[in-house]
C-alpha cells in the first residue's frame, strides 16, 4: 500500500445515523420524504433531491437544528483512535461528506487532526434555506453530486495514491468505484455486493484501524 489516502464519508458513516434524513425527520417539512426516496432511487440528482429539501425549512430554525444534531449525533466508536491510529502511519484523512456546513462543523470541531473537511455549504439570507455547492462536479462527472466526492478524489490524488474510501450511502457509490480499498457499510456495503466493488463491510472504526494494520503492516 503505497500513498494511502483516507477520503471518509460523514453522515452515517463518523456518524450513526444520516444527519441530513435525521434533521428532515426531526423537523418535516411536508414533501421531504417523496424527495428522500427520489434521491435514492436515483430519480432526482443528489444536489436537486437535498437542494430542494432543506429549501423546505425557514432559516428560522438554524439554531435550533444546530442544537438538535449537536444533541443527537451519536459518533461512530473508535473515530478519534481511528483519527489518531492515522496520523500515526502519516496517512491523510479527508472528510468528504453530502451533508451541510453549519451542522457538520459544531459536531466535528472536537476532533482531529483531519486533511481537509469537503462539505455543501449554506446560506441563510432568505426566507428557507438555501444550499450553496463549492464542490460542485467536474468535466469528469455528469452525476450532478452536490458535494461530488469523485471530483475531490481526482484533485487530491496523484497518480501514485492509493485511495480508501469509507462510506455508508447514495453519496458515496462514485467514490467506491474510483477507490483502490473502500469500507462499507448500509447501502452501500449492498451496492458494492450488487455491483462487485470489492469491499469490507465494517461496524465501528475499531474494525477499520485491524484492518488497515495488516495492510501497513503494524503489530497490534
Amino acid at each position: 500500500m503505497i500513498n494511502p489516502v483516507i477520503f471518509c464519508d460523514f453522515d452515517g458513516t463518523v456518524t450513526e445515523k444520516d444527519n441530513i434524513i435525521s434533521i428532515m425527520n426531526k423537523f418535516a417539512p411536508p414533501g421531504w420524504d417523496e424527495l428522500k426516496n427520489a434521491v435514492l432511487d436515483r430519480r432526482v440528482s443528489i444536489r436537486e433531491g437535498v437542494g430542494k429539501m432543506f429549501s423546505l425549512l425557514p432559516v428560522s430554525l438554524k439554531d435550533e437544528i444546530i442544537h438538535y444534531a449537536l444533541e443527537n449525533a451519536k459518533i461512530r466508536p473508535g473515530f478519534q483512535e481511528f483519527l489518531e491510529f492515522a496520523k500515526e502511519e502519516s496517512i491523510p484523512v479527508y472528510i468528504v461528506s453530502g451533508g451541510i456546513d453549519f451542522f457538520i462543523e459544531p459536531i466535528i470541531e472536537r476532533f482531529g487532526p483531519f486533511a481537509g473537511v469537503y462539505c455543501n455549504g449554506s446560506n441563510f439570507s432568505k426566507e428557507t434555506i438555501k444550499i450553496e455547492w463549492p464542490n460542485s462536479c467536474d468535466e469528469q462527472c455528469t452525476n450532478d453530486c452536490g458535494c461530488c466526492k469523485p471530483s475531490i478524489m481526482r484533485k487530491l490524488s496523484q497518480n501514485e495514491t492509493y485511495k480508501i474510501v469509507i462510506g455508508d450511502s447514495v453519496t458515496d457509490l462514485e467514490a467506491a468505484k474510483q477507490a483502490d480499498f473502500v469500507f462499507a457499510r448500509d447501502y452501500l456495503k449492498a451496492k458494492c455486493e450488487e455491483w462487485e466493488i470489492p469491499h469490507i463491510p465494517f461496524e465501528t472504526f475499531y474494525d477499520c484501524i485491524e484492518v488497515l494494520k495488516t495492510k501497513t503492516g503494524v503489530r497490534g
